[in-house]
């Protein structure tokens, strides 16, 4: 009844099999990837008939973890899985970025990926695995995917990069990177470190890149067994309509681009394409080469060829810089009264207002997922509303791109922040992008290290971000220092490095072309981090470390000791005690199973109040 065929191999220390046949047989694409105890099947289907009228691919990618993979029962009063998780979002985005840039150019067909974790073994991270099945399944759907691609964990610890480290592995490793990529080019890296060097983040890199090279083949040798019949697809050529529309507008294109303010830019490059399609739009809607899709695809590839050309060839960019050159950096501390901490952030036309709020452990959030239920002590949350690009748009809710680039600002502060013995707040950091022209992350970060150190959070150090830009044709390469919003969508690479003076944090690359080497990304990094300690420089002028005190709003916090044989005299039954503590002082009270007790209060009387309370209750009487 089933055909099924597979792939084992040894890859890690553990097995990897990669199985189709057997489940989900009417998808296009199906196949069930199993590492360890840790198994997701991955499903892909797309359109036979292209979407009229888009000039972007349609391609959907969502990861989804069922609890009862890890025999879990899902919270809330439903008890079903609900809306996606911020893993479950990020996740989806880590797919979809590796695999997005190898559909045939000009494929328009609304495709599907969808991932499943159907099993987990609490060791093995479902993330690895789910890249390994979406990009079987997609080789083995006939659609024109110029996969596969193959992907790789890599840990750092004592000078060594180890290879897929388990979920306990990772809690003592200096580094957490995720690559992913063909044999020949790195396509996606995501990554999180210990204030590793240049040179130890791309070793990491091509260490995964060089393991992941025996995934490929699994694929590729089951692809030969078990693959649908490619689909036939030819990409329109657009030649004619695109010299037409250069004739047209090139000139004028040239012009605009060499203003520049972003907003004047984009008032003036409107104009003209409003006068193109005003031109060259036909009433026909049967009219293929002249409908206003069409054309407006045409138009973008021009604006590309124009700002491409014009760097690589002049070396001076949009707005007159060179390529290394940052923009003019401006840093304001404590610009809001009432606030824990403060900090509006500028960079060129990106704009970030950072705001930082202290809280108790009453305030720390709760994690639940396939692992253990956790708590969260440090949160970060960026938001991304429409006016800090002049334009209108919905708000309310937080979208796939601001959970992912508040998650890449998190991963980048992480390292530097205190213990929780040694400050024992919950921090909450809501980044709110006022304006924006490229890596409103990196704006993030740099505007939460000024705002952590306004609250008087004692970092370890100050951390600065920025985004690399490259652009290839053929032999000629330019690397950009601190891109602009449309050097990114116009270039080849997003290429965004956190880091101190003494090394990187998080760094994040995301590639669309196929020939980037191992020279340039050495490049990218170099620049990067001269344009990192530039950036420290300019912080240091608003605030170099943290205030020696936390903001007097805050709320102050001091912890004591009682003997655990006295923790439920202090508890009460029932909470009876801890209560009328918290009702007579007006200070909170936490205490935990080792006898460890923090008070929490903006009022010092009410601290003095509740230790005096408690220090009675365990206080042994003397002779």
């Amino acid at each position: 009844m089933f055909d099924i065929q597979n792939e084992v191999l040894e890859w890690g220390g553990k097995k990897l099999t990669i199985e189709t046949g057997r489940v989900a047989r009417q998808a296009h694409g199906s196949v069930i990837a199993t590492y360890g105890g840790t198994s997701v099947l991955a499903t892909v289907v797309a359109d036979r008939e292209e979407k009229k009228g888009l000039d972007f691919f349609p391609l959907t990618v969502n990861y989804q973890e069922k609890a009862y993979a890890a025999g879990k029962i899902p919270g809330g009063f439903f008890k079903r899985e609900g809306r996606p998780s911020e893993k479950e979002t990020l996740v989806s985005r880590l797919i979809d970025r590796p695999i997005r840039p190898l559909f045939a150019d000009g494929f328009k067909c609304e495709t599907q990926v969808i991932a499943t974790v159907i099993s987990y073994d609490t060791e093995n991270d479902a993330d690895i695995v789910a890249l390994i099945a979406c990009s079987a399944a997609l080789t083995l759907s006939g659609v024109p995917f110029m996969g596969p691609i193959g992907a790789a964990r890599v840990g750092f610890k004592d000078g060594e990069y180890i290879l897929n480290p388990t979920n306990e592995e990772m809690e003592t490793s200096d580094l957490d990177l995720v690559v992913a990529g063909t044999k020949d080019a790195v396509l996606m890296v995501e990554s999180e470190a210990k204030e590793l060097s240049e040179e130890q983040m791309l070793g990491a890199v091509t260490f995964g890149q060089e393991n992941f090279s025996q995934v490929i083949d699994s694929i590729i040798n089951l692809a030969e067994k078990a693959a649908k019949e490619p689909r036939e697809f030819q990409k329109k050529d657009t030649s004619d309509i695109e010299n037409k529309v250069s004739s047209i507008v090139k000139d004028d294109l040239s012009k605009a681009y060499k203003e520049a303010d972003k907003q004047k830019r984009t008032e003036k490059i409107a104009e003209i394409k409003k006068s193109l399609i005003s031109e060259l739009v036909s009433d026909d809607d049967e009219d293929e080469e002249n409908n206003e899709s069409t054309v407006s695809s045409a138009f973008k590839t021009i604006e590309k060829n124009i700002v491409r050309n014009s760097i690589l060839d002049t070396g001076e960019r949009i707005d007159g810089r060179d390529l290394e050159t940052v923009r003019p950096i401006q840093s304001d501390v404590s610009v809001l009264p009432l606030t824990h901490g403060s900090a509006l952030f500028t960079r060129g036309e990106t704009q970030a207002l950072v705001v930082t709020t202290l809280g108790t452990g009453d305030d720390e959030k709760f994690v639940d997922g396939l692992d253990e239920t956790y708590k969260e002590r440090f949160m970060l949350h960026y938001n991304f509303p429409p006016y800090s690009v002049g334009e209108t748009g919905r708000t309310g809710f937080t979208g796939r791109r601001e959970i992912g680039h508040g998650k890449l600002a998190w991963r980048a502060l992480k390292a530097v922040m205190p213990e929780y013995d040694s400050f024992p707040y919950t921090i909450r950091l809501v980044s709110e992008i006022t304006e924006s022209n490229g890596s409103s992350s990196m704006a993030t970060v740099c505007g939460s290290s000024l705002s952590m150190m306004d609250a008087g959070i004692p970092l370890s150090k100050p951390v600065a971000g920025i985004a690399m830009g490259l652009i290839k044709e053929d032999d000629k390469v330019a690397v950009l220092s601190d891109i602009l919003g449309d050097e990114d969508h116009l270039g080849d690479m997003d290429f965004k490095v956190a880091g101190t003076n003494d090394g990187i944090t998080s760094l994040q690359m995301d590639i669309k072309i196929t020939g980037i080497t191992k020279d340039i990304m050495e490049t990218a990094l170099s620049q990067a981090k001269n344009g990192r300690i530039h950036i420290l420089g300019e912080m240091s002028k608003a605030i170099d470390k943290a205030r020696d005190t936390v903001n007097s709003n805050a709320p102050r916090i001091e912890t004591i000791n009682v003997p655990t044989d006295k923790i439920r005299e202090v508890i009460g039954a029932g909470g009876k005690v801890i209560r009328e503590i918290v009702e007579e002082s007006g200070a909170k009270v936490d205490i935990n199973d080792d006898g460890v007790v923090k008070i929490a209060s903006n009022n010092a009387e009410a601290i003095e109040k509740a230790l005096e309370m408690i220090n009675s209750i365990v206080a042994e009487p003397e002779v």
